[in-house]
């Protein structure tokens, strides 16, 4: 059948079984991101900047997204960006495997009322300052966030495992939770009053990760 005849339901289906669409990724706290900085461009890695994330997370209103492991986000950056993540049914444990449909879009306070306006609910706020370095197909993400520095691989496994190691990152304490299931941890660990995970909300809390990451690294498991 040709491309401009498929159905609905069949581009939809060519579209999320497309390997572009899945996102393979591992993260590592940090504690010297100037360091690694400088053993990432020794490796040859170029940097595409340091720019801050304003993220926004929508549901509707009876949470079924973050029922299903799924999400929904508005992004603003250099640009702003609508995306769409979900679990795949093949599962490899080694790595955090999401699908992902991303979209720029031209205007961030307009797509959110659209998003509004379908019966979407902001449930959740979310900041990082991000610096993306690259070598080749491989990105390597130093991600300031309001509790704690981390770094996302995100490529090919082998050249994530590769990486990995290169860096001198114990594998075992890989982390494949997202940043809000971190955040998460952290509200009720310290029963923090709010849900936005700003800046401005933890200027007056002190959060040493490195605590808690034997309840989220991946090699505990």
């Amino acid at each position: 059948m040709a491309e401009g005849h498929l159905r609905g339901d069949q581009k939809m289906k060519k579209i999320t079984d497309d390997p572009e669409h899945f996102e393979t990724e591992v993260k590592f706290l940090i504690t010297d991101a100037g360091c690694l900085r400088e053993k990432l461009i020794s490796l040859g890695a170029v940097s595409g900047g340091n720019i801050f994330e304003t993220n926004i997370r929508f549901d509707d209103k009876n949470k079924i997204l973050f029922k299903n492991k799924s999400l929904l986000r508005l992004r603003k950056d250099a640009i702003t960006t609508l995306t769409f993540k979900s679990r795949p049914s093949a599962k490899d444990n080694r790595f955090k495997i999401m699908r992902e449909l991303e979209v720029e879009v031209s205007d961030f306070f307009i797509a959110g009322q659209i998003l509004e306006s379908l019966g979407f609910i902001k449930e959740q706020i979310y900041e990082k300052w991000r610096e993306t370095l690259t070598i080749s197909s491989t990105c390597f993400c130093i991600d300031k966030m309001p509790y704690g520095d981390f770094l996302e691989i995100e490529g090919q496994k082998e050249e994530i495992i590769k990486y990995s190691s290169l860096l001198g990152f114990d594998w075992e304490k890989r982390i494949l939770l997202n940043y809000l299931e971190l955040f998460d941890l952290l509200k009720k660990s310290l029963d923090l009053p709010f849900s936005d995970v700003t800046f401005e909300n933890f200027k007056n809390i002190r959060i040493d990760f490195s605590r808690y990451l034997n309840k989220v690294k991946a090699g505990r498991i």
